[in-house]
């Protein structure tokens, strides 16, 4: 138990900071940066306004094991709602005020619908709420010759804010989770007093001259917290698939390969600092990239490759949104979550495809966007011609100039040809009869000869 600041000097220094949105990644930056930042500092003391629904136990937990283990003491005013994962941070606070009409409790863990978990949860949530309560000792009294020890914060009191199963007397019954008012709060000792803002809250411990110190948000904060939206998530995603597209159909580097990569670093680097998207994601989704540009460059046709690439970049997209905590937890849930991930992804991957197929040629005809595609046409007018053959030359015999194997070059009435053998190889200096023409070359054979089940063999 930290001590009491009516013991530290009579100027202290004092941080804030504020737990005002939802628990989760972001929030645990938050008072990780702070806590830090209050002992560079030596500050004698740090203040947590709070005003909290609650939000992710991973995060909760992690919250509330810094403000168990910090050196400096932490008083928590609860403006309002310490709820759900905020009654668990609360009650790691070494001292906990909260104004008139605020509400401390009501802490079952619950998915995104608010429909309760799997008692596998439940049960850890008890387990924390208890051992946190449990943390702040218990006081000895002796009374006609009787030793009693009580509990500083009973630990049946904060299971009772998970389970409904909990009974305390005098308190709450089996018929329902408990939640606390402030004046409950003061009575059970779950709230050493009532104060209606910070001020007066250390007026009420003794502390009447101190410098303020208050977490900001950065800059880049407050832009990691726009980036990690939904929907910006999925118009990044359509930006990414874009770019790569656009960068594989046109030559060399240019334009929309830094879009693509502009995309990917505004998708995955939030997700990165959130604590979400894991290394190998990422690369998952990289080697999705390589994948592909080796079967539209290397591999002829669409294949394994192809195939095998795509769906990696989709798993890579899909599982940087997925807390991967959540798998050793409980696979059901976790496969729903993940599926509701991937609904994000594959929306904004059709409306990437449907962008490509109808609107990305709408949109680059304005006349300011025409220097980004290439729609120069090759006319006859211009001197731009096909290959014309010949329609006499099936039938007629040659000599091949180089080996076929099987393209080369063929000599038919004086005049060289691009050919291809249609069966096996042919000899330079061979005799060669062409079969038809296609794509401005000859397809010629041998005289006398067929096919085989060997198709590099013939017969004369």
């Amino acid at each position: 138990m930290a001590s009491d600041t009516s013991a530290l000097p009579a100027k202290k220094t004092i941080y804030k900071f504020d737990i005002k949105q939802e628990v989760g990644p972001a929030l645990l930056r938050i008072v990780r940066q702070s806590m830090e930042e209050a002992q560079r500092l030596d500050a004698d003391l740090i203040v947590v306004h709070m005003n909290t629904y609650g939000g992710q136990l991973d995060a909760a937990d992690s919250i509330r094991t810094r403000l168990l283990r910090s050196p400096v003491p932490v008083y928590v005013f609860v403006d309002n709602n310490a709820i759900s994962a905020g009654a668990l941070i609360a009650i790691a606070a070494d001292k906990i005020y909260m104004c008139d009409g605020a509400s401390f409790g009501a802490a079952t863990v619950v998915d995104q619908t608010g429909k309760p978990l799997p008692d596998k949860y439940q049960s850890f949530m008890r387990a924390l709420m208890r051992s946190t309560a449990e943390s702040h000792g218990r006081d000895t009294l002796v009374a006609a010759g009787d030793t009693v020890y009580t509990w500083r914060r009973d630990p049946l009191i904060a299971e009772a804010m998970v389970d409904p199963r909990t009974v305390v007397e005098g308190v709450v019954d089996s018929s329902r989770v408990l939640t606390l008012t402030t004046e409950e709060a003061l009575r059970l000792g779950y709230c050493e007093g009532r104060a209606a803002s910070i001020a007066e809250m250390l007026a009420a411990e003794g502390v009447a001259e101190y410098e303020m110190h208050a977490f900001e948000l950065t800059p880049l904060e407050r832009l990691i917290g726009w980036l990690v939206n939904p929907a910006l998530q999925g118009l990044l995603i359509m930006a990414m698939i874009g770019g790569i597209y656009f960068e594989f159909r046109t030559p060399g580097i240019g334009f929309p390969l830094i879009v693509a990569l502009l995309a990917a670093l505004l998708y995955f680097a939030p997700l990165y600092l959130e604590g979400l998207a894991a290394h190998w994601e990422i690369l998952l989704f990289v080697a999705g990239i390589v994948l592909i540009a080796l079967e539209i460059f290397v591999i002829p046709g669409f294949g394994v490759a192809g195939v095998t690439g795509a769906l990696c970049m989709v798993a890579g997209l899909t599982l940087s949104l997925v807390d991967n905590v959540v798998f050793s937890w409980d696979f059901s849930y976790a496969i729903r979550e993940l599926l509701r991930q991937a609904a994000l992804v594959t929306i904004s991957l059709a409306l990437a495809v449907l962008m490509l197929l109808w609107i990305a040629p709408r949109f680059l005809r304005r006349t300011t966007l025409e220097g980004i595609a290439l729609r120069a046409e090759q006319s006859r007018d211009e001197g731009f011609v096909s290959v014309s053959l010949p329609d006499s030359l099936p039938g007629s015999t040659g000599t091949a100039l180089t080996m076929l194997r099987p393209s080369g070059k063929v000599l038919v009435d004086g005049r060289s040809y691009d050919a291809v053998a249609q069966y096996g190889y042919i000899e330079k200096g061979d005799t060669v009869r062409v079969l038809r023409t296609e794509a401005g070359q000859l397809y010629v054979t041998r005289p006398g000869n067929r096919p085989t089940q060997n198709p590099t063999a013939y017969e004369d």
